[in-house]
Formats: structure tokens, C-alpha cells, sequence
């Protein structure tokens, strides 16, 4: 009898596997990592997959949210623009209540527009470009991570204290990150009256920048800085290296991944770069932390940051007793967030409220904070 039953309602399923799909679907609440997942970038990407990875599995283990378990998916952008819509196109379809995502600024921006128009709640566990809250596309859109306009204040802030006198010159890869940086860094450098050699572009993806390296060098530049990812920041200085140049590198937080460190081996020693305060040394995250490394995994650079976009959503909906985008935004607008990055506020623009950025040096393989009070400094 038990055996008929079965079949029965396997016959049943199949008859209606639409319904039987959606009774299943409603045990469950899909969220969603979007980021490089592939391509150059994918690094950074696998920090995000990480963090969201291990904040799923704790809170599933905790009972869920609203009694439900979470379901992951994953979106691979590879950084690119037109990938990142396809990306949320595809996510919007899915019905999931949460993208934390995007990486780059450059795909987050455009992303951001569909989740926006799909009323889908995106909180950014990286992307600094200021204009994906001021040019904001709508109230669902958030970051847990800093701002460009802050990070190159400091930035520029620490190289005319230490390098005002020497010739300075600063690059950008023509992304909305880079781009963006380099000019913050520009501005707050000028504003303390040091001006640099000179400032352009490079391409992306390049392998060869020796004709780059080879202007630097005529013009005796003795710090570059580089809006940029890590992958040509660190082909740029070892193919520094190569010319028999010490110039000083200094980055932005792209640089805070252990593949910078692999490109450019003991090249990189003294490597600057700028990042919000490590998060791994908040006594918030001192259990994820230590579970991670017990399993061999660092949570560099955005592991505890995509670890703390998930987390700030699941307190939201917690607080709105649903996972609806408009219940879960008044939350998110109304309380204070509490992570494995610290306590925060949004602010009516989705930014948080959280630590300034800090200077770190690359040495010997990982990288350490120089600068306690750098945006303070930054401001005077």
C-alpha cells in the first residue's frame, strides 16, 4: 500500500510538476552572489562566493529566515558591463529576494538599473564608485563597503605627505572603478598643492606596458598610482622591476587579493594601497574568521563584506517579518545593522556607516595597515 501511495504521487508530480516545483519553492528563499566569477578578475569574485557561501550556510544552520532555508545562486559578470545586465536579467527572473553583488563598479552601476525597475533589493559588497548612490536607481540599491571619493582622499592625502616632493604620476584602466579612483586621487593630491607629472590611461587586459614603463621611467617617477585591478597593477610593476626602476606602486582596494601578491612575487614587497580597516580583526567576525582559516581559507580582501551584505538583508527581513523588497528596505533604512564588518546605519543614499580607509603595505606575502587615522589626516 505504502508503494502505491509512492507511485501515486510520483504520477501525481508528473502530471503537475509545475505545481509540485512551486509547493518546493516555497520551502525555500533564493538569494543570489553576483560578481566575477571568470575572467581575470576571478579572485575577487571567488572572495564574494566565500563570504555569501559561509553567512547561507551559518544562518541555515541557525533555523533561516522567516523559517526558511536559503537557497544560493551564483551570477558570473566577469566584470563586464553588458554581462552583469544579462546577469541580473536573469536573476530578476528567477524571483530571487536578494543579489549581493556586484564587484565591479563598472557592472554594478548598469545592474543596478534592472534590480531597480524589478524592485529586487542589490547590496554591493564592493563597488566604491560614488555614482552607484548618488545617481542612485532606486531605493533597493545599497553597498556595505566605502566610496572612491573617500579612498582617494586618502590615498592622495599619504602621497603628497610622503612623496611631495618626487615626481608622482598616476594611471587608470578606463573602467568606472579605475577611472574613478584616479581622479578622486588626482583631486585630493592637487588640493594639497602637489601636482603630478602626468596622468593617463591604459588598456585593460594588456600584457605588454612597456612602453608605459618606459615613460615612467624618462620621467623619473618615483610613485605611480594606479586606478585599477590587481592583475595590470602587477604587471605594470614587475615590468617596472624589469627596467631596473624602485618606483613605489600604490593601489586602491582591488589590490587586496593574494593573486596580486602571486603575480608579482617579491616584487610586490612595499606595495602601497588603500582599504577599508581589515575586517578580519573586528571582534564581530572572530568566529567566521577562525572557522574559516580552520578549513584552510583566508577571508581576505571581500570575503567578510559579502559575509555582512547577506547578513544586513536577512537582519532586514527579520525585522520586517517578510522577504517583500519594500518591507525589507524601510529596514533596512530604519535599524542598524549588526555584522561581521561591525555595527552600521544606511544613510538615505544606501551608503553605510562604517570606519574610514586606512594605508596598507604589501611585504613578504600579505599585507598590513601603516595608517590609523588616514581619511581624518585626509581631511586636513
Amino acid at each position: 500500500m505504502t508503494r502505491l501511495t509512492a507511485l501515486l504521487a510520483i504520477f501525481a508530480c508528473g502530471l503537475a510538476l509545475a505545481s509540485c516545483k512551486g509547493e518546493e519553492d516555497n520551502n525555500v528563499i533564493k538569494v543570489a552572489i553576483a560578481g566575477p566569477q571568470t575572467g581575470q578578475y576571478a579572485s575577487l569574485g571567488t572572495q564574494m562566493t566565500t563570504g555569501g557561501e559561509t553567512a547561507i550556510a551559518d544562518i541555515n544552520a541557525s533555523g533561516g529566515v522567516l523559517g526558511k532555508k536559503l537557497k544560493l545562486e551564483i551570477g558570473d559578470d566577469a566584470c563586464d558591463p553588458k554581462q552583469a545586465v544579462a546577469v541580473a536579467n536573469q536573476l530578476t527572473g528567477d524571483n530571487v529576494a536578494l543579489v549581493a553583488g556586484h564587484f565591479c563598479s563598472g557592472s554594478s552601476i548598469p545592474a543596478s538599473n534592472v534590480y531597480a525597475e524589478s524592485n529586487l533589493v542589490m547590496i554591493s559588497p564592493a563597488s566604491t564608485n560614488p555614482a552607484l548612490t548618488d545617481k542612485r536607481a532606486g531605493p533597493n540599491i545599497y553597498r556595505v563597503c566605502g566610496r572612491d571619493d573617500k579612498q582617494g582622499a586618502v590615498a592622495g592625502a599619504y602621497l603628497a605627505e610622503h612623496f611631495g616632493d618626487k615626481n608622482i604620476a598616476i594611471i587608470d584602466d578606463k573602467t568606472a572603478y579605475g577611472r574613478g579612483l584616479a581622479d578622486e586621487v588626482k583631486k585630493a593630491l592637487n588640493a594639497k598643492g602637489v601636482q603630478e607629472v602626468f596622468r593617463e590611461s591604459i588598456t585593460a587586459g594588456e600584457k605588454d606596458y612597456s612602453a608605459l614603463v618606459s615613460k615612467l621611467k624618462r620621467a623619473g617617477v618615483d610613485a605611480l598610482f594606479i586606478g585599477g585591478y590587481h592583475t595590470e597593477a602587477g604587471l605594470i610593476l614587475r615590468q617596472m622591476r624589469d627596467q631596473d626602476m624602485d618606483t613605489v606602486l600604490m593601489g586602491g582596494d582591488a589590490l587586496v587579493t593574494q593573486e596580486y601578491w602571486s603575480i608579482t612575487g617579491s616584487a610586490g614587497e612595499g606595495t602601497l594601497m588603500t582599504f577599508s580597516p581589515d575586517p578580519r580583526q573586528n571582534p564581530a567576525a572572530a568566529d567566521v574568521v577562525k572557522r574559516l582559516k580552520a578549513k584552510g581559507v583566508e577571508p581576505e580582501g571581500y570575503v567578510l563584506y559579502t559575509y555582512a551584505a547577506v547578513q544586513a538583508w536577512k537582519e532586514a527581513a527579520e525585522k520586517a517579518g517578510s522577504i517583500d523588497a519594500p518591507a525589507v528596505v524601510k529596514a533596512l533604512n530604519e535599524n542598524t545593522i549588526h555584522s561581521v564588518i561591525g555595527d552600521f546605519k544606511f544613510d538615505e543614499k544606501g551608503d553605510p556607516s562604517l570606519p574610514p580607509y586606512a594605508v596598507y603595505r604589501w611585504s613578504n606575502g600579505s599585507y598590513e595597515q601603516i595608517s590609523k587615522d588616514a581619511e581624518a589626516d585626509a581631511a586636513n
